[in-house]
């Protein structure tokens, strides 16, 4: 049960519950990296240029990661750069003063705000609160070392704020997102059943239909009481052995298959087709070229017996056809790549 809830929750976290997928998301990832590019612009002024362009870099790279990557919650290794990168930014710009005086203010650590709270939201709370730890230790040296005023370093740590605020959001809405989350699990529960049912029924139309064109005629002619030729019961040998046809093997079940097992069975072959389910999932081309193969060897055929069989899934090979004839025997073989193989 918890492994499902673990499943469940990793497709449906915050961010689907605040609309962050799809053209959403991407505006919300332009808008935090134009927000953080800003911040980090005015770095230039009070660090080196080398200095400044790398933190931005590194911030911008860590804003990025934090929204591009599909997965919640985010993977440890993505989560942990977006944790470090800020605190390595901020001391990159308050580390290397261009001149003697002070840093006025860091803009790293309001850059660093933002990356921290997307974290939370991506389902890293610690993971966040470790980066806010670090990027305030950072600053805490900074101002030993006098590459800091004290106040600036106190108006710095204003940003913790919209980190805790988020943490606190996070917490409030976990009951709904579980309670959505278990919704969701019921309309797609609901989803799956109702197409189940639908293509159940129109299973059911369709032999019922097919039914209703090859028997109807016979089916009448018997109801009145007519006695029948050679030809007309010979005509329902065949028509009983292409109904049980439909029953075995439904997805062999053609026109053109039909019609050459219907012949084949004229001249005298024992026809078998059988279905055991290989063609969940194979595509169309591949299973026509196994009816091709089946069609080829049932034309082809005027004594013996032929046996067409779709294989289980998992199988190599998907499906074969047996021919046997009083002089010869031959087995073809189809894979689920659509190779044909011939053994004679």
């Amino acid at each position: 049960m918890k492994s499902s809830e673990a499943e469940l929750d990793s497709r449906f976290g915050l961010r689907d519950l605040l609309g962050l997928r799809g053209h959403a998301a991407w505006l919300f990832l332009l808008m935090l990296e134009a927000t953080i590019a800003l911040y980090m612009a005015r770095n230039f002024g009070e660090a080196p240029h080398w200095a400044a362009l790398l933190g931005m870099g590194l911030m911008l790279s860590a804003g990025a990661l934090v929204l591009a990557v599909p997965v919640d919650p985010l993977p440890i290794p993505v989560a942990l750069f977006a944790a470090i990168a800020p605190p390595v930014a901020t001391g990159l710009t308050v580390m290397n003063p261009v001149a003697a005086s002070t840093h006025q203010s860091v803009w790293s650590a309001f850059a660093s705000s933002y990356v921290f709270a997307v974290l939370v939201l991506r389902g890293r709370i610690r993971t966040a609160w470790v980066g806010v730890v670090g990027v305030a230790g950072v600053l805490l040296l900074a101002g030993l070392e006098d590459h800091l005023q004290l106040r600036a370093v106190i108006g710095s740590l204003v940003p913790v704020g919209t980190v805790a605020a988020i943490s606190v959001f996070t917490a409030v809405m976990r009951p709904m997102q579980r309670t959505l989350r278990l919704l969701r699990e019921d309309a797609m529960m609901r989803a799956a059943a109702e197409a189940t049912m639908a293509a159940a029924e129109s299973e059911r139309g369709r032999q019922l239909a097919r039914l209703d064109r090859v028997a109807r005629p016979i089916l009448e002619r018997i109801a009145e009481g007519a006695e029948l030729s050679a030809t007309e019961r010979e005509e329902c040998r065949l028509l009983e052995a292409e109904l049980r046809d439909g029953l075995r093997a439904p997805q062999l079940v053609t026109d053109e298959l039909s019609g050459a097992a219907r012949g084949a069975r004229s001249r005298g072959v024992e026809v078998v087709l059988l279905d055991d389910g290989g063609f969940a999932g194979v595509p169309e081309w591949v299973r026509k070229r196994v009816i091709d193969a089946a069609t080829r060897e049932l034309d082809a055929a005027n004594a013996g017996s032929v046996t067409v069989r779709v294989l289980p899934i998992g199988r190599r090979v998907l499906a074969t056809v047996l021919a046997h004839a009083p002089d010869h025997d031959l087995r073809t073989e189809i894979d689920t790549d659509g190779q044909v193989s011939v053994i004679d």
